[in-house]
Order: structure tokens, then C-alpha cells, then sequence
């Protein structure tokens, strides 16, 4: 069916928008993804899903066309590679993804961060990840145990990246936004950590987590990014094989004993203290270590 039909069903308001059926919005996104749509019509279909909202049903759609188009990253070994997506950077406090990846990889376990300077005017994980001497790749690597390994999304899915970057034009997120956080690029099995910035959409990206059969780490992270707050214990719910577990009760409001956090969220000073944590010299926010350790849980239950 070509994209007019699905634009008619998603694109009469929020009140009167038809949602799709799952393998409708596959062949929609898929037809998105490949560029057989003009510009006006993939500003159309950000904007409808924008005003519509997304159903859980047609992100899983969404998530199927994108996992038939991906560039996957192959492991080394048989162990599932942890996921970390970041998209949003750095606003007030450093981007600590770096760290959390670091901590996970001496553990032994492969990772795999991608993302893409989505604001312009944040510290993104990439800046940080070039002042710890982590390059990004220019093509799909197989990823090795105890190594961290960053992807640009467009080595992913350039159309993927092509959807993110119509923001640019149009001024408001899409559909695209929130897909980053829910795939799996690896072609193997995967621990995804993801995150969201308000309580409803923890009910929504849990029933995509469930639909997909994935096995996950959702938690509200820090200003968009994957990893916990240094200065909070956050609830963290996980999910094997789409079965969901609470693995972590959160605790309101901020912890007793805070870290000592560089107030200079520069990638040169994230990156000094990164070193120094993991040096020994600081010690591992007691957020991200309680948070290491349920994401290998979820591995070895994977």
C-alpha cells in the first residue's frame, strides 16, 4: 500500500486517527526507511504520529522494518553484547554513558553504544568517547568481550539517521527519537538499556519491550541518557525475553551520600573523571554500580 493510505488513516487527529496494525506499520516505516517517500510525505507521517502518538503495536511495525534493514553488529563469542543508546547528551551534568560502558565491558561483557547528535547545543557521548581515546567506527565491527565499541546511527540505518535529521527541518521529535532507544542493532543476543523522561512512556516503551520479546534494562535515566542518576537510585525494571522483573525499588528523593561530580561537564573533564573512577581513585557512583549489576543479571538470564 503506498504511504497516501497509511497518511490518511494516522493523519486525522488525534481524536479521529486510525491506529495501524502492526504489519501495516512495517511496510510504512519500511517504505520511510528506504526513501521511497518524498520529503513532504515523511513530514506528514512525523507530524501525524507526532499529533496521533504512537501505539505500542505500530512501534513494534516500526521496530520490524528497521530490524530487517540494519547494519547488525556480529559478537566475538557467544555472550550477549550490552546496548547503550545515546541520543541526548549533556545539558547540567556530564554524560556518564562512557562510564557505564566502561564498567560493564571490564566485567567481561561485549558493548555496543550508537547515537547522534540530536541538540546543538549539549555534550554528546561521542565528544566524551574521543577524550577517553574510544573512535567512533566507520563500519560494522564484530564487537569482542570487554570492549566498547561506538556506532554513529547512520553506519546503522541511513535512513534511520535520515529520519532523526528531519528535525532539523521540522522543528519537533519523531517517531524515529523513540525507536533509538528500543532496537537492537547486534545479530545475536542483546541486553538493551533504555531510559525515558516521564512515567508514561515507561507503560509505553515496557508493552514494546514486551511485543518484541526483548530482554532489557528500562529505567529513567539521567536528562535522556541510559545511565542512572549518580545522585538518585532509580527504580530499574528488566525484562527476559519480554517477561518483565522489577529488579530495583527506587528510593524518592536524592541519596544521603552524594558523589563528588565535576561541576565542568566539558568532555575533557567527564573524561578526567571517568579515568579517575576507574583508576580507583573515585568511587563508582552507587547508582551506576547497583546498575552494573543488574545488567548483568539480565545478561546471564538472556
Amino acid at each position: 500500500m503506498g504511504i497516501s493510505q497509511y497518511l490518511k488513516e494516522i493523519g486525522r487527529g488525534k481524536q479521529g486517527a486510525r491506529p495501524l496494525a502492526r504489519d501495516q506499520a512495517r511496510d510504512l516505516f519500511g517504505q520511510v526507511l528506504d526513501g521511497a517517500v518524498t520529503d513532504l510525505e515523511v513530514g506528514a507521517f512525523c507530524i501525524a504520529m507526532r499529533v496521533k502518538g504512537e501505539t505500542p503495536e505500530e512501534m513494534a511495525g516500526f521496530l520490524d522494518a528497521l530490524d530487517e534493514r540494519l547494519h547488525k553488529v556480529p559478537a566475538a563469542s557467544g555472550k550477549p553484547v550490552v546496548v547503550l543508546p545515546s541520543y541526548n547528551g549533556a545539558r547540567r551534568l556530564p554524560v556518564l554513558t562512557p562510564l557505564l560502558a566502561a564498567l560493564v565491558a571490564r566485567r567481561g561483557l561485549p558493548v555496543v553504544i550508537h547515537g547522534a547528535s540530536t541538540e546543538s547545543s549539549r555534550v554528546f557521548v561521542r565528544d566524551v568517547l574521543h577524550a577517553l581515546d574510544v573512535q567512533a567506527h566507520g563500519e560494522v565491527p564484530t564487537v569482542r568481550d570487554g570492549q566498547v565499541v561506538f556506532l554513529p546511527t547512520e553506519v546503522l540505518s541511513p535512513g534511520l539517521k535520515r529520519l532523526l535529521d528531519a528535525r532539523k527541518a521540522i522543528g519537533l521529535r519523531n517517531s524515529a527519537h523513540s525507536l533509538v532507544k528500543l532496537m537492537n542493532p547486534c545479530a545475536g543476543k542483546a541486553v538493551i538499556v533504555s531510559s525515558y523522561t516521564h512515567p508514561e512512556y515507561a507503560v509505553s516503551m515496557a508493552a514494546v519491550f514486551e511485543l518484541m520479546g526483548s530482554t532489557a534494562l528500562l529505567l529513567r535515566g539521567t536528562e535522556g541518557e541510559v545511565v542512572a542518576d549518580a545522585r538518585r537510585l532509580p527504580q530499574m525494571d528488566g525484562f527476559i525475553r519480554g517477561q518483565r522483573v522489577t529488579l530495583q525499588e527506587g528510593q524518592k528523593g536524592t541519596l544521603a551520600e552524594l558523589p563528588e561530580l565535576p561541576k565542568d561537564i566539558a568532555p575533557e573533564a567527564t573524561a578526567a573523571y571517568i579515568r579517575e573512577v576507574l583508576a580507583g581513585t573515585r568511587p563508582v557512583p552507587h547508582s551506576l554500580a547497583a546498575q552494573v549489576e543488574h545488567i548483568l543479571h539480565l545478561a546471564d538470564a538472556s
